[in-house]
């Protein structure tokens, strides 16, 4: 009798779910998925924690196959020689292949002040501890969201919307990745709700003390409550394990997913940095390349060449409270055009993408191999930074 094939997923999140579930479409597979909660967390709605409109969390047994094993537990390490994983809890795990989705969280900013001031809102945990401090904080007290992406936008809208005196400290633009058409409609949202958004130069925060947030120009902002949305990070676990990593820590991969340093280990998610050039943390491509690593492990188990990455973008919705939002539509390599949804149908989009991440995982918990992959590339682009990188390792190999 043939023995069943292990593979491990380090990681429950969008990437790490869709994996897994993925995976079992091979009979001769077992997975299991470490992750260091019992429930799946929706990151998506992590703003609507904090502002108390959801508890951003699903039940596993509504996204993950039946047949997947659920171990509640963090990976400490990664013994790649050995095939296995440590456990925090002192425990180990043997795999003949292994699905890196640690996904990421917040970084940390260097800015004085901030570690120890700045309440940061990147994992649910995070959420969590903020949602109590601002049930404890005066409706009336000014409150300071630093970061202008989508996480800072969505929490300084719901926090607005609640009838907090919000200021978002942008540090630069107003949502970075949008078109300035879309920029002007996410401006117009914050003004209805009364947030005081601060850009443009002079607008970086360089301190961060208990009453105020000092900004690059000399001003100091009240703040009972300072939130940090400004940047993300990916945990250590591959480089603490030995593995290559990129320079904020993310798993090297080539365009299979495979790890530059062992074909039995794939990744996918904010954690993976195929050809050092990754692709944006969101779920919207966290899903794509969870099916990706899937499919990769799959053929490497059936004696398979596996297919290359083949990721495109839709764009970026983001949450401007309750009652409106914004959909920016974008080129399929991730840049932003001049159309979008926004005000009330750009809220019941967003909504509509938030129900669909869910039920996608559903999907394909009951019948692994139905997500599609989209037959595109990255478009010219990724391919065009993929030949000036070869370009690049040519030049500095002959110098």
């Amino acid at each position: 009798m043939t023995e069943n094939i292990e593979v491990v997923v380090v990681g429950g999140g969008y990437a790490g779910v869709m994996a897994a579930n993925r995976i079992t479409q091979c009979e001769d597979v077992r997975v299991t998925v470490v992750n260091p909660r019992a429930s799946f967390v929706e990151r998506v709605r992590l703003h609507q924690l904090v502002g108390g409109s959801d508890d951003a969390v699903v039940e596993y047994r509504e996204v993950l196959a039946e047949g997947v094993r659920l171990v509640v537990d963090s990976v400490s390490r990664i013994d790649a020689a050995g095939r296995g994983v440590v456990l925090a809890s002192g425990g180990t795990l043997s795999y003949d292949y292994l699905v890196y989705a640690v996904g990421s969280g917040s970084a940390r900013s260097g800015v004085p002040g901030a570690d120890e001031f700045a309440h940061p809102v990147a994992t649910f945990e995070e959420a969590e501890r903020l949602r109590a401090v601002l049930y404890d904080t005066p409706t009336s007290a000014p409150v300071t969201v630093v970061g202008a992406g989508p996480l800072g936008i969505e929490v300084a809208a719901e926090l607005a919307e609640e009838g907090r005196a919000v200021t978002l400290v942008c540090g630069g633009e107003l949502g970075p990745y949008l078109h300035a058409r879309g920029r002007r409609s996410v401006d117009r949202r914050m003004a209805e709700l009364g947030v005081t958004v601060l850009d443009g130069p002079g607008s970086r925060a360089t301190a961060v003390t208990r009453e105020a947030v000092r900004l690059d120009d000399g001003r100091a902002v009240p703040s009972a409550v300072t939130i940090w949305t400004a940047g993300f990070g990916v945990p250590d676990l591959a480089a603490r394990s030995g593995l290559s990593t990129d320079a904020v820590g993310r798993l090297l991969t080539d365009e299979t997913l495979t790890s530059v340093d062992d074909v039995r280990i794939v990744a996918a998610g904010d954690s993976a940095a195929p050809s050092d050039l990754p692709l944006r943390m969101s779920c919207q491509a966290a899903m794509p390349l969870g099916a990706r690593a899937a499919d990769t492990v799959l053929s490497r188990i059936a004696g398979e060449q596996p297919s290359t990455l083949n990721t495109a973008f839709a764009g970026q919705c983001i949450s401007l409270g309750r009652g409106a939002g914004i959909f920016q539509f974008a080129h399929r390599y991730d840049e932003a055009v001049w159309f979008h949804i926004g005000g009330r149908p750009g809220a019941k989009l967003k909504e509509f993408v938030c129900k669909g991440i869910v039920g996608h995982l559903s999907g394909e918990a009951n019948k692994p191999g139905s997500y599609r992959l989209h037959k595109v590339s990255g478009g010219p682009k990724r391919g065009q930074l993929l030949e000036a990188k070869r370009d690049e390792a040519t030049v500095e190999h002959v110098a």
